[in-house]
């Protein structure tokens, strides 16, 4: 019989329960998450029978600090300079440079000009649209190849669930889900790597953590992360079919009614392609239902936001779109909100100055890819946003 030879669960005052012990588990609620998921309907009893409820209490983030490469980046594999001739002016940036440096595609391209590896006159030019001027010098810095096999780095994970197949782990915030130009190293995978060691099994061909969903940089909260192909393979299929359990507690500026639901198609923001809207005639369709949970000092209410599609940002551009945008949000909260006004100055510093956009992912259902058992885990919220709440006060 096939052995396991690792099944624990780590955190302070770690509970589990049994879904009938607690009324809000036996109500149950919908399937939703940032890949395309299950909707906000209710969940039948029959389906969370059984189900293994997993509580963290009092569970203390662990705080990112980048830690010495084992390994040094790779030297640039071309770094160039290219001068726009009268023939080339009035081209758009990402064809100008596809059309001189044909072995790299448009796509790659155009993600080194969005991170601000081309520039000119040392300034980044971080806008692939833009049009090029003849006599500008442009230089361009191509990153030399990330190794086959990502290095391991020693960071502290905060690791709820663990067994052969999979980990469920509650995601800091400022911690990069994945490397990319940018961000090649000091990620949630490097760590992964350097925690699993040989015990990952291998996913198409490389020992490597199968990433299914992906959080924001600064969004905390629960993921899960594959360690084996049929793990990868069975959780991709369920984000895809919406049988995956999520939600998210935020914190949004304003009073917002006990229901609502926000739709309107997502897109790249046209006047920036670092930001996404709210778009019409083009873009992807997009739902979001949100729960009021709790009002602050009449300015700030506290929300359950479920996803019935998977957006890019969906919840804060949602929100920032109906005029509530997230406490802390730096992509999506431009101004000072007139309901901030309403906080006593100590208050209203703190809110308008927290480092991140106050959003948590707290509950993580899901069917177990190996042994079919239902497993449910719910967090308290985040440290930092409960402070900020106590700050604000009621």
């Amino acid at each position: 019989m096939e052995q396991n030879p690792l099944n624990f669960m780590r955190g302070r005052d770690f509970r589990m329960k049994v879904a009938g012990d607690d009324d809000r588990h036996q109500r149950g609620e919908s399937n939703n998450n940032q890949n395309p998921h299950d909707d906000d309907e209710p969940c039948q009893d029959a389906r969370w029978a059984g189900i293994r409820v997993f509580q963290i209490h009092d569970t203390p983030h662990l705080l990112f600090a980048r830690t010495t490469l084992m390994n040094p980046l790779p030297h640039p594999e071309i770094d160039t300079k290219l001068e726009v001739s009268p023939e080339d002016a009035g081209q758009r940036l990402d064809r100008f440079l596809a059309g001189k440096l044909s072995a790299y595609s448009r796509s790659r391209l155009k993600a080194l000009i969005e991170v601000g590896h081309i520039t000119c006159n040392g300034i980044a030019m971080t806008e692939p649209s833009s049009l090029t001027r003849a006599g500008q010098v442009i230089r361009v810095i191509v990153p030399g190849a990330l190794p086959a096999t990502l290095i391991g780095q020693d960071i502290p994970l905060n690791i709820l669930f663990e067994d052969r197949d999979l980990i469920v782990l509650d995601k800091a915030p400022g911690l990069v889900v994945h490397p990319a130009p940018g961000n090649e190293a000091g990620t949630l995978v490097n760590a992964l790597i350097a925690h699993c060691g040989d015990r990952l099994e291998g996913i198409g061909g490389e020992k490597r953590p199968g990433i299914v969903h992906r959080l924001d940089k600064d969004t905390s909260g629960l993921m899960v992360v594959a360690k084996t192909a049929l793990a990868h393979n069975a959780l991709s299929e369920a984000f895809a079919a919406r049988n995956i359990e999520r939600a998210y507690h935020a914190l949004a500026w304003g009073i917002l009614p006990p229901e609502s639901i926000f739709e309107g198609s997502i897109g790249r923001d046209r006047r920036d392609r670092k930001r996404m809207a709210v778009v019409t005639g083009q873009g992807k369709h997009a739902l979001t239902r949100v729960r009021t949970l709790s009002v602050h000092a009449g300015c700030v209410s506290k929300i359950e936001c479920r996803l019935m599609t998977g957006r890019t940002h969906q919840i804060r551009v949602h929100l920032a779109h109906a005029g509530h945008p997230l406490l802390g949000d730096p992509v999506y909260l431009r101004r000072i909100p007139a309901a901030a006004k309403n906080l006593p100055l100590s208050a209203r510093q703190a809110a308008l100055d927290f480092p991140r956009q106050a959003l948590d992912a707290v509950v993580l259902g899901f069917t177990h890819p190996r042994t079919g058992e239902m497993l449910r885990f719910e967090k308290n919220l985040a440290p930092d946003i409960v402070q900020l709440l106590d700050t604000i006060g009621v």
